[in-house]
């Protein structure tokens, strides 16, 4: 499946997405590895089978092997990651002054530049809502150059990616629901 395919899932009371999809596919604040990056974890982090195979079909092809494997892992150790340190900030008290005890050696070796991984971190960690993680590679990418208007830029992905995730999966509930009712 194509980009163009799943715009094509999108409904046209969610027509907004389609359009927003699209422009952030040619977004130009990022580096063309940040944006495939940054499109690869949304899709993986929003967890929808159609968009991970669209958006991996449309943008893995832009990545380097090592990029791809970096992006993956980004996925993988925020989701770890992002429940953790969520519980650590919803619950206050002493879990802060704690060790968390968990292995997280692909933050120091992500495999591609260190900017690049931390954008792909904070972007996951938007979907996954946990704000100590987004205020944490936040201030590592601003730390490292990037502006406002580029962390904006791909947290906007993350957005529309994990929106576009949603209104595909409700719409196959509805369907099943549909289907059900009828038979």
């Amino acid at each position: 499946m194509s980009i163009e395919a799943l715009k094509a899932r999108i409904p046209d009371y969610a027509k907004d997405l389609r359009l927003n999809l699209g422009s952030l596919a040619s977004e130009t604040l990022l580096t063309p590895q940040q944006l495939a990056g940054t499109f690869v974890v949304s899709a993986l982090a929003s967890r929808n089978a159609a968009v991970i195979e669209a958006i991996t079909a449309e943008f893995t092809p832009r990545l380097s092997a090592d990029a791809l494997t970096a992006a993956k892992a980004a996925a993988a150790i925020m989701g770890m990651n992002n429940v953790y340190y969520r519980f650590v900030h919803m619950i206050g008290g002493d879990y802060g002054n704690l060790p968390a005890r968990l292995r997280m050696n692909v933050i120091g070796k992500p495999g591609v530049d260190k900017v690049d991984f931390e954008l792909w971190s904070l972007a996951v960690s938007a979907i996954n809502g946990c704000g100590m993680c987004v205020e944490s590679h936040e201030k590592t990418v601003r730390s490292h150059g990037l502006t406002t208007e580029q962390v904006q830029a791909a947290v906007r992905i993350a957005a529309v990616v994990h929106a576009v995730a949603v209104t595909i999966e409700g719409e196959g509930a509805l369907q099943v629901g549909a289907t059900a009712r009828a038979a």
